[in-house]
């Protein structure tokens, strides 16, 4: 009995000890050679993990070309495992000043984003229009004080935490700047704070002579934005910037840090999946020499190459075409509009501007006074503005009067200048060379009696039908932010506290009343070119990994619909839009183009603020495609407060002139696909 009893208690001290004699073996082989690189400076002290950050893919235009790219430039970092802890905050204050000394005496700026100002006679107040980050800082998150505090209040809370007493008022400031966000960005061993960007090699190397003063305090190659040229479709490409708390919030579980740099609008946001690339790790160690060691443990990965179908030539010169007419021509209000230029066979868009613009390269330091223009440079009118498409609108009045019966092509209808519609009387603003017009000249002479009739036969809600075929008061389904426009109609106007008048069936017929944007009108035009077919519009081709290894995205023409509206119709109607190229109005800008064009002008009033008073001006648009007899590219033009709508055409013809002259052959389109290996 004692014998079985001795003998199972021996068998389980063995099995114990063999136990834990494994798993040391274990723990040893992982050590030693699992981990190998994480302990090979074994001498360390101290070490910790760290992200690389992945250098954001590069955007190319269709040919190749590069619109955004990077430069490597230098940062200076906190990294904490070296630098003084919170508990040495007089240490962590003299390295802080001594470099933002450092910085101010050679002319150079450091990250300081604390929403306090102070003035020379020693009053703190809070920085304009930082509302959501003065909350923040009075949260119990930071300093935990009332809403109701003041800045002197926040000042003060800032000087007791940090210990900054033996420091002038505005030297506090200052050092309580970068412990504030060191605070507010998560400093620690695996997130690194960032004291100031692309610094100056001659600076760098005043840092790295004294880095046994600067203890921590390093340096970090990254890479920043370049433009080729940053005055290049600056609404269509985007700007990055430091993520903001809600977007850390929402992209956390993601992978996404405090630190880190997100695209915030157009292409840079629209492709932010794919542009952003994978962090790397590395492992930063200190021996107890005093030797800094970094070890890689994973290389980043850089973001993927996003291709677009613009054309950065084509850009170019839509852009400055716009500018040069618009600033020729008399206006009634500054200069401003927006061009939008697509394949009409594909959906693809070649070019999209809006005037006045800005640059990519200064938009940082040009922000405060580019959000402050009441011209809105910033503002992306091509895709977000909405306007009255004026007599544009005339050629979808006309298919939908053809395909319902209403008219015929031969349909003979008289202007006498006066159209009597129940109680009142519209007008016809046009000369022309008869009283008696056909669908054809109607159209190229923009008869506003003869589309006041057809709204009469049609309605609006079969006008609107055939509009919403052709594109109009719907996204097109482009990558970016766009407005969806307005059908007019009793619904909108109840919308909107109005009323819906008997009048408005013919006035819809003219444009009034309905808004639609560049971008929509464009593909209006595109639809009536290629016979009916609606593409989904993109900017991006292809999206390829950084070394061109693999496709992530492959953008194939993508039918969102058929207008299932007969060839017979569509011919009517642009036999009507050539004629206005041929013999009507725009004759004298397209008669020198070696190819036929159609195209139809318009003009619309509208209302504009301008230093605080309400005027009315003209906009004037204009929507062509060419090549007549086998249309490849379509374009719409606005120019607002411009006197006439044929005083934009010369943008048109510019755009053509470029586009067509690389051609061996009108009617062969250049390949936009392919990119230059």
């Amino acid at each position: 009995m004692y014998k079985r009893e001795y003998t199972a208690r021996v068998y389980w001290a063995v099995g114990i000890i063999a136990a834990f004699f494994f798993l040391f073996c274990l723990v040893l082989v992982k050590t030693q050679v699992i981990d190998a690189k994480l302990y090979s400076s074994g001498s360390s002290v101290s070490s910790g993990k760290a992200a690389i950050k992945a250098s954001r893919g590069e955007i190319l235009d269709t040919n190749g070309s590069p619109l955004v790219t990077n430069r490597q430039g230098n940062s200076i970092i906190f990294e904490s495992a070296h630098f003084p802890p919170a508990s040495e905050q007089t240490e962590r204050n003299k390295i802080i000043f001594s470099l933002i000394k450092l910085f101010e005496s050679s002319g150079e700026e450091w990250i300081d984003n604390i929403p306090l100002v102070t003035d020379k006679s020693g009053t703190v107040s809070f920085a304009k229009d930082r509302e959501s980050d003065i909350k923040a800082m009075k949260s119990r998150d930071f300093l935990n004080l009332n809403d109701y505090a003041t800045a002197q209040n926040c000042m003060d809370a800032l000087i007791e935490r940090y210990s900054l007493q033996n420091y002038s008022l505005s030297d506090a400031r200052k050092i309580s700047s970068v412990c504030f966000e060191m605070k507010r960005l998560l400093f620690s061993k695996s997130n690194p704070y960032t004291f100031a960007e692309d610094v100056p090699t001659v600076l760098v190397a005043k840092i790295k002579e004294n880095s046994s003063f600067y203890r921590g305090v390093n340096v970090e190659i990254v890479s920043y934005r370049e433009y080729s040229d940053g005055a290049i479709a600056p609404h269509i490409l985007g700007v990055v910037g430091p993520i903001s708390a809600d977007e850390y919030k929402n992209r956390k579980s993601s992978g996404y840090y405090i630190t880190d740099i997100i695209g915030k609008n157009g292409l840079e946001s629209a492709m932010e999946s794919y542009l952003r690339g994978v962090d790397g790790v590395k492992l930063v160690s200190r021996s107890a020499d005093g030797t800094d060691s970094t070890t890689i443990i994973e290389p980043p990965v850089q973001g993927g190459t996003v291709i677009t179908t613009m054309d950065i030539n084509l850009q170019r010169v839509v852009q400055d075409a716009m500018r040069d007419v618009l600033n020729s021509i008399e206006t009634t209000v500054s200069p401003a509009g927006a061009i939008v230029v697509l394949n009409v066979n594909t959906g693809g868009v070649l070019a999209s501007a809006a005037y006045p613009s800005y640059n990519l390269s200064t938009y940082k330091e040009n922000y405060t006074k580019l959000s402050a223009d009441e011209n809105s440079p910033l503002w992306n009118r091509a895709l977000l503005s909405t306007y009255e498409p004026g007599s544009t609108i005339k050629m979808s009045v006309a298919l939908a009067a053809l395909e319902e019966g209403a008219i015929t092509e031969d349909t003979v209808i008289r202007c006498n200048g006066t159209y009597k519609y129940l109680d009142s009387n519209f007008k016809c603003e046009q000369f022309h060379t008869t009283s008696n017009l056909s669908l054809k000249r109607a159209l190229s002479e923009s008869c506003n009696i003869f589309f006041y009739e057809c709204g009469k036969r049609l309605g609006y809600q079969k006008i609107n039908e055939y509009r919403t075929l052709l594109g109009l008061g719907q996204k097109t389904g482009i990558e970016l932010s766009e407005a969806t426009g307005v059908m007019d109609s009793p619904e909108y106007r109840a919308s909107i506290g109005g009323k819906w008048y008997p009048g408005y069936n013919i006035q819809t017929a003219i444009g009034q009343g309905n808004l639609f944007t560049p971008i929509q009108l464009a593909n209006y035009c595109a639809i009536i070119a290629n016979g009916g077919t609606r593409y989904k519009l993109h900017f991006v081709k292809s999206v390829k990994s950084y070394d061109y290894k693999e496709t992530f995205l492959e953008n194939e023409p993508e039918i969102l619909g058929k207008s299932g509206i007969s060839k017979k119709s569509f011919d009517a109607v642009r036999e009507g839009m050539l004629e206005f190229c041929t013999t009507g109005y725009g004759y004298k800008y397209f008669k020198d183009l070696p190819y036929r064009v159609a195209a139809k002008t318009g003009t619309a009033q509208a209302f504009r603020t301008v230093k605080g008073k309400t005027m009315k001006i003209n906009n004037a648009f204009l929507v062509t495609y060419a090549p007549y007899d086998n249309p490849e590219i379509a374009i719409c033009i606005v120019g607002e407060g411009c006197s006439s709508s044929t005083s934009i055409i010369p943008i048109a013809v510019e755009i053509y002139k470029h586009y067509f002259s690389n051609s061996d052959s009108v009617g062969e389109a250049p390949n936009e696909g392919a990119l230059i290996s």
